[in-house]
């Protein structure tokens, strides 16, 4: 019982935290830059189609975090907020270093981790994913977690290549 508690709060919490990043993206609510601001500002890291990475940097945020908060759906959901988090470490905050102060991954760093520990310890007794019965096998989140990765990859890959391109041709 008192595990089940301690992956209701991670859960909720982080959920919470970032669906509220995914809201600012999305919405622009707590100060954020809003969808066609995200759009433009992913365009200028390299992401091509940015309006494509845009999406799923909502979904997974935004839409990942609700659903890791309620406890439902929890596999794809820590997938999500895992994989967004891990995107922005890597593309974003990684050449800042480590500090947050310095736009370091420190933070997104925490988040990752929170996101994957919470996939695999599973939802918990206090859940809609407990509530509904429905069970997922450590697996399904390892295979969401190749997918993800795979995804990561391909949005390092293609911005870093799109950069190099706009840079060679100017």
């Amino acid at each position: 019982m008192a595990i089940s508690f301690c992956i209701l709060i991670l859960s909720v919490v982080i959920g919470l935290v970032v669906a509220a990043h995914g809201a600012q993206k999305l919405f622009g609510w707590f100060g954020g830059r809003g969808f066609a601001s995200t759009i433009g500002w992913l365009q200028s890291l390299g992401f091509h189609p940015a309006p494509l990475w845009a999406t799923l940097a909502v979904i997974s945020e935004f839409g990942g975090g609700l659903l890791l908060a309620l406890g439902f759906l929890t596999p794809l959901a820590a997938t999500g907020v895992f994989a967004s988090m891990l995107m922005a470490t890597l593309k974003y905050n990684w050449s800042k270093g480590f500090w947050n102060t310095n736009g370091g991954y420190e933070y997104t760093l925490v988040l990752l981790v929170m996101a994957l520990v919470a996939g695999i310890t599973g939802p918990g007794s206090y859940s809609i994913d407990a509530l509904l019965n429905l069970a997922f096998s450590f697996w399904f989140f390892g295979v969401l977690l190749v997918v993800a990765l795979i995804v990561v990859a391909t949005g390092l890959i293609t911005s870093a290549r799109y950069l190099s391109e706009q840079h060679a041709a100017s």
